[in-house]
């Protein structure tokens, strides 16, 4: 009888996510140095000069500090909260992972709002949960509507309800006041609050103070803002019960050497990432702009990414793809008429919004 894994892995598919399949390319004859690649959301612009010529100098012969105590601190500092409410994980994807550890039981009810993130559902069903989805009308613009939502909570009671502020894919950041109204119709329960890709975000609110008084995590990332998603490296914010309980669980040495050295470094840069973030929001106009003359319908967003209604979006990505610019798909997000495009440099938005309208004009737009 050959050996199964528990019936939470055997049904379980793997998430889709944006960035370079490299069996793919290679199947294609594809250079994957040679792909622009529109379908993550990260800082083309970042991150700074010198910053990777400083991973060089970074020992790596001794193994890292299990808490990231330097890198906590400077974070301690930026936020204004105290280092012991922050733990530091191998991206946010690991600490959602972590929250799902933790805290849900076989069973237990745990709420989606979709289309989103397809790692809060596979944390879910790893550990065996139960899980209610919530799902955001076209109409909208996938806005969720607060009140069906809190009535949903209400009915259910779940352990656990995952919100991403701002949303992916659709980039819609919800306001103070939606959050608060989840809040109070929680009882017992845990929210999480995936604020990955909130410095993208132009007008924001503070969402530490409900992390620090009830059931809440806030997660941030520090690899999309900064552009550093080879190292993996994110945090959460919350009461010290929680984040001692998410250290528990954590592995030791979570987050390797070069990570943390990196991080530092690039906390001391903020005017350039204020700079880049400029860049970015004008870099998307443009994308925006362009996309809509030639006819799209383009979804608003606060993120820099954002949604384009493109007919058959996973032909339309392999046409784009042979001209090796690569979008996201949005068919895993339940979305098969929809792309998702985050800008990157003027110029190699320039080059996509050229492919597209040549793709239009050779009549292979989906």
């Amino acid at each position: 009888m050959s050996l199964r894994p528990k019936r939470a892995i055997a049904g379980l598919q793997n998430c889709v996510h944006g960035g370079i399949n490299h069996a793919e390319l290679k199947a294609l004859g594809l250079d994957p140095n040679e792909i622009l690649d529109f379908s993550v959301c990260t800082n083309p612009f970042m991150p700074p000069p010198g910053i990777k010529e400083k991973m060089s100098a970074i020992n790596i012969e001794q193994y890292p500090d299990s808490r990231s105590t330097e890198l906590r601190e400077r974070l301690s500092e930026r936020l204004k909260i105290s280092a012991e409410n922050i733990l530091v994980g191998s991206g946010t994807t690991e600490l959602i992972r972590l929250i799902a550890l933790t805290y849900f039981r076989q069973r237990d009810a745990v709420l989606l709002l979709e289309p989103t993130y397809g790692e809060y559902e596979v944390a879910g069903r790893l550990a065996g949960a139960r899980l209610i989805k919530y799902r955001a009308r076209e109409r909208n613009h996938f806005t969720p509507e607060i009140e069906e939502v809190v009535e949903l909570i209400r009915k259910n009671q779940p352990k656990a309800v995952f919100i991403c502020n701002p949303n992916n894919p659709t980039g819609k950041y919800l306001s103070r006041s939606d959050i608060e109204k989840v809040l109070d119709g929680m009882d017992d329960s845990l929210l999480v609050l995936d604020e990955a890709y909130i410095d993208f975000v132009e007008k924001t609110w503070n969402s530490f103070d409900l992390a620090q008084r009830g059931n809440a995590v806030v997660l941030r990332s520090m690899t999309k803002d900064y552009g550093l998603p080879g190292l993996r490296l994110g945090y959460a914010v919350a009461r010290r019960v929680i984040i001692d309980s998410l250290r528990l669980a954590a592995p030791p040495w979570n987050v390797n050497a070069i990570a943390q050295k990196v991080a530092i470094a690039v906390l001391e840069k903020e005017e350039y990432l204020r700079q880049s973030l400029r860049q970015v929001r004008e870099a998307k106009r443009f994308l925006v702009t362009e996309l809509t003359g030639l006819g799209f319908k383009v979804l608003p967003s606060d993120a820099n990414y954002f949604l384009v209604k493109m007919g058959n979006a996973a032909e339309f990505r392999r046409s784009l793809l042979k001209e090796c610019i690569l979008v996201r798909d949005c068919t895993s997000f339940a979305l098969p008429e929809y792309i998702r495009i985050a800008p990157r440099t003027m110029p190699e938005c320039e080059r996509l919004i050229t492919a597209i309208g040549s793709l239009i004009k050779a009549g292979e737009k989906a």
